[in-house]
């Protein structure tokens, strides 16, 4: 029997210490905006996941816990190979309170200060920060856009990994805020690229399982050719992050010995919170239907923002993105000033919505807008969001 799922039920989540309803305030400004802000969703969790934590609840110690056992790595061994047809070996696994934690602390073990990092921008905010707050250097590499494509300029890409004093490429695979797919061919290109030049590379997959249509994730193990580490969790795809909890795949022993090093003894973390745990175990155990049934969902709000937009103001065009919830909306056809559109959206409308200038100066133009939300709800912060547009 097929399992069905509710995902236009409304979950009321004021109340809650939500970062994206309760404290909207502290990025905004303003108490009460409608938000479509941090990537979260709006969604309960799925029922396999809530039953296995009721059961570490009911079970009523909550003493201190280990993630190395078989129970949790095969869990992540049989979700890699399931969806992605890739093949982890347990003693690879690594794992940290969350991808960006992990994202840093590999920084901080394979750069010095004012080394340089490189990224595709726009970029997720958090890596901006990351490499500035450990000191390193952002070298930024625009993403070419043509039409509804991005595309990465690959003789660009080996001039900046050719510089001395560029260590690291740190990738966004999906791209974060564009909603890119990487190929594989693309993939093999750059992980050439960056071998010639002896850079190292990070791969943030924490979108890997939110690829809409027909497109298909490629994880940066299977192209791989210099030194490289891989940090995702069920966090994004499961709506779990409050949880904590991230997992990642170092393949090589002096690496990952010397991330556990600074796991343990520098930074005293050693045991994982144990819901964590038994959610990423349920997740990928039991929770594909449930995702491939949000991914249906996310996908119809995805084209129902195109057929609203488009309809409003034919001349944006806009098209979903390959990946993510969060849909990345160029306005320059509409002419508009970011800084009076976001008034007008805060003071004039109540709702909440990312200015692309957070993933980069190049992205004035540009608005980020969760759609990890009901129906209902993406309906009225569409309807408010035309409303501040036609204003202008």
């Amino acid at each position: 029997m097929m399992q069905t799922f509710d995902f236009d039920h409304a979950v009321d989540r004021h109340g809650s210490w939500c970062t994206q309803w309760d404290f909207v305030a502290d990025r905004f400004g303003v108490e009460g905006l409608l938000p479509f802000t941090i990537s979260d969703m709006d969604f309960a969790t799925a029922p396999c996941i809530i039953e296995a934590l009721q059961q570490r609840v009911n079970h009523g110690v909550f003493g201190y816990s280990r993630w190395q056992h078989d129970d949790f790595t095969s869990a992540i061994q049989h979700w890699m190979h399931s969806r992605f047809a890739t093949d982890v070996e347990a003693q690879s696994l690594v794992y940290g309170p969350s991808v960006i934690y992990m994202v840093a602390q590999m920084l901080r073990h394979w750069t010095r200060p004012n080394d340089e990092v490189l990224i595709h921008t726009p970029a997720y905010d958090a890596f901006y920060k990351t490499i500035n707050g450990n000191q390193r250097r952002v070298l930024e590499l625009p993403l070419q856009r043509n039409g509804n494509h991005w595309h990465c300029d690959m003789p660009q890409l080996e001039r900046l990994l050719a510089r001395p004093q560029c260590k690291v490429m740190l990738l966004c695979s999906p791209h974060n805020p564009t909603g890119k797919v990487w190929q594989h061919e693309e993939l093999l290109q750059m992980a050439a690229l960056c071998a010639r030049h002896g850079v190292k590379v990070i791969s943030d997959e924490i979108h890997m399982d939110m690829v809409l249509g027909a497109e298909h994730h490629t994880p940066w193990s299977q192209v791989a050719q210099s030194p490289w580490a891989l940090f995702t969790s069920a966090s994004k795809s499961f709506n779990i992050p409050a949880l904590t909890g991230a997992w990642g795949i170092i393949p090589h022993e002096d690496d990952r010995q010397a991330w556990f090093h600074a796991l343990k003894q520098q930074d005293g973390l050693s045991s994982p919170a144990v819901m964590a745990v038994a959610a990423t175990i349920a997740a990928y155990r039991e929770g594909a239907a449930w995702l491939d049934a949000l991914r249906d969902y996310l996908q119809a709000n995805m084209q129902h923002i195109a057929q609203r937009l488009n309809t409003a103001f034919p001349a944006l065009n806009w098209q979903p993105p390959a990946a993510t919830y969060l849909a990345w909306i160029d306005f320059t056809p509409l002419d508009i000033d970011e800084q009076a559109l976001q008034q007008r959206l805060i003071h004039d409308y109540k709702v909440a919505i990312m200015p692309g200038s957070t993933y980069g100066e190049a992205s004035r133009s540009y608005l980020r807008l969760n759609a990890g939300c009901p129906r209902s709800k993406l309906d009225e912060g569409l309807n408010r969001l035309i409303a501040a547009l036609k204003s202008g």
